[in-house]
């Protein structure tokens, strides 16, 4: 060898050259995180949870349409009270109704007398007067009407109004015929002679009569009027004059 050649040792690799050549050249991806399409490592997703969707009660349906049916059932009333109290108003301003008035002016008794069976036997005749006073009201008295003679509870005879038109403050005196008979009279007539002593025997006429109210043209649904007549008589025999004393008679509408 040469003075001019020289040994050259081998180089010495470092430790640690020699531990980077055995190193992963991809980089290390953490448990539970995956790899995207780029080489890099995504975010660990957390463990499945499976979600339930929130459900809100609803108010019962059955109760929302009860309280809207109750509404409607307050308003139709309201309605139908504001149409009747305005025609109450056109009919009492326009037309100033007032109510008929009725008196009992006579009675004639053509029997009146006790049978073998002791049931009592009576017919007479009535004379009633019945009067409107209104203005611009007639009175059309309809068909169906009853008119009852009672003695103490015990109707003695019945018979019933005639059909007629009664016109603007028109008064109209009717003679209404009227038969009876009551079985076990015999405790009746012994009542009835007791009072034919004091010369005041009690009464009571009672009238249901159908009648339709006339407003100029215009007529009003069938109404039925309940007349009343308390009448005092001096007797009830048929061969005497029968004398009424007093008499008083109300009148009020039944629908």
């Amino acid at each position: 060898m040469s003075d001019h050649q020289r040994i050259h040792p081998d180089p010495v690799i470092p430790a640690t050259d020699l531990e980077s050549q055995h190193k992963p050249t991809a980089p290390l991806v953490p448990r539970g995180s995956s790899r995207s399409d780029h080489g890099n490592p995504t975010e660990p997703q957390p463990p499945y949870q499976r979600t339930i969707p929130i459900q809100y009660s609803k108010p019962p349906k059955k109760r929302h349409c009860c309280r809207r049916f109750l509404c409607c059932i307050l308003c139709f009333f309201f309605i139908l009270i504001m149409i009747v109290g305005i025609l109450a108003a056109i009919i009492y301003f326009g037309f100033d109704p007032k109510l008929p008035k009725y008196s009992v002016d006579g009675m004639t008794i053509t029997q009146f007398n006790l049978n073998n069976d002791n049931s009592l036997s009576a017919q007479f005749n009535v004379n009633i007067t019945a009067r409107n006073p209104n203005k611009k009201i007639g009175i059309s008295y309809e068909g169906g009407s009853r008119l009852t003679v009672i003695y103490m509870g015990t109707t003695l005879g019945q018979g019933s109004f005639p059909k007629f038109y009664q016109g603007h403050r028109n008064t109209t005196v009717l003679n209404i015929p009227m038969t009876g008979q009551t079985q076990d009279a015999t405790g009746l007539l012994s009542s009835l002679q007791a009072q034919t002593q004091t010369g005041i025997v009690p009464l009571v006429l009672r009238a249901k009569v159908p009648v339709r109210i006339k407003l100029g043209k215009l007529k009003l649904p069938k109404l039925k009027p309940l007349v009343r007549c308390r009448v005092n008589v001096n007797t009830l025999a048929a061969d005497n004059v029968i004398r009424i004393r007093d008499s008083s008679c109300s009148f009020k509408f039944k629908l």
